[in-house]
């Protein structure tokens, strides 16, 4: 399974930001059920335990969660983001006040679950990629709101590359703008030469293509990189072999078991909005004993 132990980790202030959200949405300062029944003083040691097999992410970001609502709180991870592991392993501790631990389990688990979900499928992906071919699998902007750049850090650890980050990071002529365009008797060919003149020479030139025919026209009139969308592995194996220099996508219809047929067209990058959108949930543990 690949996977990567090394990914950059998601920018700090998002991480504050996302942990702050969650725990005033939970309510975690005002837990009444904690705050009634635990002792401020009272201790415990908690185990962070992977009920099934799957790639470990966000340990940073539970570490961050406990640390908001304690100081006191002392998380330590056993591994690390982006490794496999089996099912039963424990991946952390946490030892400290126990009624702070308690109003902050779900808040942590459910971001831990979330992202190793994320990482573990992404990684399957990627395994079966490359059964096909060199092409990189990658997400998309199909993420859940405010958890972007927490979600593409698990793309991360599950051996996964990322997509533009938003809509500042690149120029994606998708079909809507195409059909905007000629309204206004504008070609494919016009649409990508209004966006080279309009925007950064830094900044690559994407187009969203459905047929042979918008593929030849994208490529002719220099775009930078041709996203060949829901078109057949045949179709799509011809367009890229004519022309060699062009960076070619895939998206749409891929799945597990598409994957690897789709790779072996020769695109170069093969985007999954099912990476984020739909990854299921690990299922993870914390494990308290009070003292």
């Amino acid at each position: 399974m690949t996977t990567n132990p090394f990914a950059t980790p998601p920018d700090p202030h998002a991480v504050r930001n996302a942990v702050a959200s969650a725990l005033s949405e939970d309510r975690a300062y005002s837990d009444v059920t904690t705050q009634s029944t635990i002792p401020i003083e009272q201790q415990g040691h908690g185990q962070f335990i992977f009920k099934e097999a799957g790639v470990i992410c966000g340990l940073g970001i539970a570490e961050e969660t406990f640390a908001q609502l304690s100081s006191d709180l002392y998380f330590e991870a056993l591994h690390r983001d982006g490794v496999f592991v089996e099912a039963e392993t424990e991946v952390a501790t946490i030892t400290g006040p126990l009624a702070a631990m308690l109003s902050a389990e779900r808040t942590a688990l459910n971001f831990m679950q979330r992202m190793s979900g994320i990482a573990t499928l992404t990684s399957q992906f990627v395994a079966e990629a490359a059964r096909g071919g060199n092409a990189r699998v990658v997400d998309t902007r199909k993420t859940t709101p405010g958890l972007r750049a927490l979600e593409r850090y698990a793309v991360r650890c599950g051996g996964g590359h990322n997509h533009r980050d938003n809509l500042q990071d690149g120029v994606l002529i998708k079909d809507n703008h195409i059909t905007a365009t000629s309204n206004r008797g504008m070609d494919i060919r016009s649409a990508i030469h209004s966006a080279r003149d309009a925007v950064s020479h830094t900044l690559r030139i994407e187009v969203e293509v459905e047929t042979s025919e918008q593929a030849t026209a994208a490529i002719s009139s220099g775009a930078d990189i041709v996203l060949l969308d829901n078109m057949d592995q045949r179709t799509m194996k011809t367009i890229v072999e004519q022309a060699p220099s062009t960076i070619f996508e895939a998206s749409g219809g891929v799945n597990l078991g598409t994957i690897q047929a789709i790779a072996a067209t020769g695109v170069q990058l093969i985007s999954v909005g099912a990476l984020t959108h739909s990854a299921p949930a690990l299922d993870v543990s914390l494990e308290i004993r009070p003292e």
